[in-house]
């Protein structure tokens, strides 16, 4: 995606490669995984000896957004390949409108993936789901304008979203993904918009003391450094440039 958005035309050939990789990586059910295809045999989680219930790299929500995402920014929006990616990723919306994420914590990241790829590949802001989700996202947001969720939203047991405090991080996906489904003036990315410029610190960049990165679901998480980091840098930079062009639309795959 991004050697796409610098040149594509000196890019053609690495492009290419890419494209062809990534779709040879799909599963049979229309979803990606992030290390390999076909890992659907969820029965092995259940091996005593299983590695933290984690043996399998199995489809999720967020990696199979992150490819429709790059298909549809690449102007593929009606191959199977594509189709197969957009029924999986229905299929996978949770009852509050909401989409797991696998590899960040938790549903905020999953949504954010599927509401950018949904966007991409041309359903209507207005669609129901899309809607749904964006209702979702708008009613789990902080007193102080910011998101956060907890890990145990990961538990087996699963209810719902878990509260938790405001992150940069965290608030910069439900930024991302409110703008991805056409929300950019609504008064709750202005609240979001405003809490990421609060906390920014004198050194221009944010610090996170939560763990908003996934290792192993309900076992162990990461603190990317990078996360507090760079995110907030693009749901800003986002805000700036759709709030410039006076446009709605988010133009790409992510």
């Amino acid at each position: 995606m991004a050697m796409q958005r610098c040149d594509p035309a000196a890019f053609a050939e690495q492009i290419a490669r890419g494209r062809e990789w990534v779709v040879g990586m799909q599963s049979g059910n229309g979803g990606w995984g992030a290390f390999d295809a076909e890992n659907r045999h969820a029965y092995m989680n259940d091996i005593p000896f299983a590695d933290h219930g984690a043996m399998l790299d199995q489809p999720t929500a967020d990696v199979t957004a992150r490819c429709l995402s790059m298909l549809a920014q690449l102007g593929e929006s009606e191959s199977e390949t594509v189709r197969r990616a957009y029924r999986f990723l229905l299929k996978e919306k949770e009852k509050d409108g909401s989409w797991f994420g696998r590899w960040g914590v938790n549903y905020i990241f999953g949504t954010w993936g599927v509401l950018s790829a949904l966007n991409a590949v041309g359903l209507a802001h207005g669609d129901a789901r899309i809607q749904r989700a964006v209702k979702w996202l708008l009613s789990i947001q902080n007193g102080d304008g910011g998101w956060g969720e907890d890990p145990s939203s990961y538990r087996l047991d699963y209810t719902s979203w878990e509260p938790a405090p405001s992150t940069a991080s965290q608030t910069a996906w439900a930024l991302l993904g409110l703008m991805a489904a056409g929300e950019v003036r609504h008064a709750g990315v202005v609240k979001g918009v405003a809490y990421l410029q609060r906390t920014q610190e004198d050194h221009g960049l944010w610090e996170e003391e939560h763990y908003t990165g996934t290792g192993f679901p309900r076992v162990m998480y990461s603190l990317y450094h990078g996360y507090s980091k760079y995110f907030p840098l693009m749901a800003l930079a986002r805000y700036r440039n759709l709030m410039g062009d006076n446009s709605v639309t988010v133009p790409f795959g992510m």
